[in-house]
């Protein structure tokens, strides 16, 4: 238990002293545009990392199953400019119909 804390605390100080070395760099170096496109494209790309581990990953073997075609309706309602709101509900009622329907 006291193994867990320890990391526990020693992550919640990494982080901060992560965020407090991004505060303490100069203007400079955050004016340069690589460091502008890499703080742009962090994010982005951060975020379809999970994406992809949370829709093809089951443990450690790679599985395609209702949240790929939930993904896929998703991809779709964006390329038509739906609401966030409502690619969501559609890519969860995607999948919820097809776990449904295979059992």
């Amino acid at each position: 238990m006291t193994t867990t804390w320890a990391a526990l605390l020693a992550l919640a100080a990494g982080c901060y002293l992560l965020k407090l070395a991004g505060l303490s760099l100069p203007t400079g170096v955050l004016e340069r545009p690589f460091v502008r496109r890499a703080a742009l494209a962090l994010p982005v790309a951060l975020l379809a990392a999970l994406v992809a581990v949370q829709t093809a990953a089951d443990g450690s073997s790679v599985v395609v199953d209702a949240r790929a075609a939930g993904l896929a309706v998703a991809v779709v309602a964006l390329l038509l400019r739906a609401n966030f709101l409502v690619v969501v509900v559609l890519a969860a009622a995607t999948a919820a119909l097809l776990r449904l329907v295979t059992g």
